[in-house]
């Protein structure tokens, strides 16, 4: 009997000890290595996840590489325009000398179109207060005589950037557009006033965008127009 006792005690004490030991996996887990990792670890890991959704803001890595925006511009040449050009680009970090004529050109086209159509919502956009009341007063004095304008912008030859200048948060450049156009003013009988509807002209305008480079807004506005022609 004693040692029937000793065999039986035995026994119960291996089951609580498995019982134990399988309460103790199910609470804890068993790692097998195909784990999902946590979504923080694979934004911020280098070999990570690079997924992430658009309105979330990605910060420089501490450890890794860091962030294209937070390192310090590439000079431009040592003439004041350069100078000034690398003044703004430490202002604006997002300042890129050739997307911003880019842009200009696009602009550029869009107002000159706009402009002609006298289409003052779409030039609301790209002009500041003081221009958009010089080309709708222009405006204005066409509608009020009944003539239209007709404007073809053949194409743009050249956009080169004449002056710069950075004023407290205020990014001042100043382009210089050369383009091949075909414009004429009719008046309500559709006969020609000015210009000519047949003939390609060559144009030079010389506008000043500007931009507050704390602004979130990243467009700039057309503040000041001139023409050498």
């Amino acid at each position: 009997m004693g040692e029937g006792f000793n065999f039986l005690d035995i026994i119960l004490l291996a089951m609580v000890a498995a019982f134990i030991l399988l309460r103790l996996r199910s609470v804890l887990g068993r790692r097998t290595g195909h784990e999902q990792q946590n979504p923080r670890t694979r934004l911020d890991s280098p070999g990570g996840d690079t997924h992430r959704d658009d309105n979330v803001i990605s910060l420089p890595d501490r450890d890794g590489e860091p962030d294209r925006r937070a390192t310090a511009p590439e000079p431009e040449d040592d003439t004041p325009l350069g100078a000034a050009l690398t003044k703004i680009a430490l202002a604006d970090r997002s300042f890129d000398k050739t997307q911003f004529l880019e842009g200009a050109r696009a602009a550029y086209e869009m107002i000159v179109t706009a402009f002609a159509a006298g289409d003052r919502k779409a030039l609301t956009q790209f002009l500041s207060d003081k221009v958009m009341e010089n080309f709708g007063s222009v405006i204005d004095q066409r509608e009020q005589a009944g003539q239209t304008q007709e404007t073809t912008l053949v194409g743009i030859k050249s956009a080169e950037i004449m002056e710069a200048e950075l004023d407290g948060r205020t990014a001042e450049i100043t382009v210089k557009f050369v383009s091949d156009m075909i414009s004429a003013t009719k008046d309500s009988s559709g006969a020609v006033v000015a210009g000519d509807a047949a003939k390609v002209s060559p144009v030079t305008d010389i506008w000043t965008f500007s931009r507050n480079t704390r602004s979130r807004d990243p467009n700039w506005a057309l503040t000041a127009t001139r023409s050498s022609n």
